[in-house]
């Protein structure tokens, strides 16, 4: 079955080092806090947690506007937490194919989750056609053409951040 929704993908920056550096135990801490903060800011939202990946996660959503809200207040609450490490995200919409009920198969869930890697510390980096979704208090900021690995064709991104003083004190 067809169907059309908006995925992301969110990642813990310095994951493997941390655990290196702190050992399992923190590191399990690192996580539980991370869990918590996704868990309760997805239910908020009205978005689901399609699968946990190790020190991240993917979220599956037929709202792109509640995606976006929901990626934008995770990434500023768990820089102003004791999570300890920053996020980085991606995100992708369109048509994709459901199968077995419960997994989805489609370029842009693969568009999603490389652009989650190709995001730095801090950064939200999704496709062009999200500009009519970003919430008035937030911004997207055109990255342009983006060569992404498995596509064929640059991709057209943009950074979508939330205002600048929620940056600064997610900074500071």
């Amino acid at each position: 079955m067809r169907v059309e929704r908006s995925f992301a993908f969110v990642d813990l920056c310095g994951f493997t080092r941390f655990t290196d550096l702190h050992g399992d135990e923190e590191a399990v801490g690192v996580l539980t806090r991370f869990r918590t903060a996704v868990r309760e800011i997805a239910s908020d939202n009205a978005v689901r947690v399609d699968k946990w990946l190790g020190d991240g996660c993917m979220f599956v959503s037929t709202t792109d506007r509640r995606l976006v809200e929901a990626l934008l207040t995770l990434m500023s609450k768990t820089d102003t937490s004791d999570v300890a490490l920053p996020l980085r995200a991606g995100m992708a919409i369109g048509p994709v194919i459901l199968l077995e009920g419960d997994d989805y198969v489609g370029s842009c869930v693969n568009l999603a989750a490389r652009l989650c890697a190709a995001a730095g510390p801090g950064e939200l980096l999704a496709t062009e056609d999200l500009i009519p979704v970003v919430p008035a208090w937030a911004e997207a900021v055109p990255v342009g053409p983006l060569d992404v690995p498995g596509f064929v064709q640059p991709i057209d991104v943009v950074r979508i951040q939330g205002p600048a003083k929620m940056r600064i004190a997610a900074a500071g």
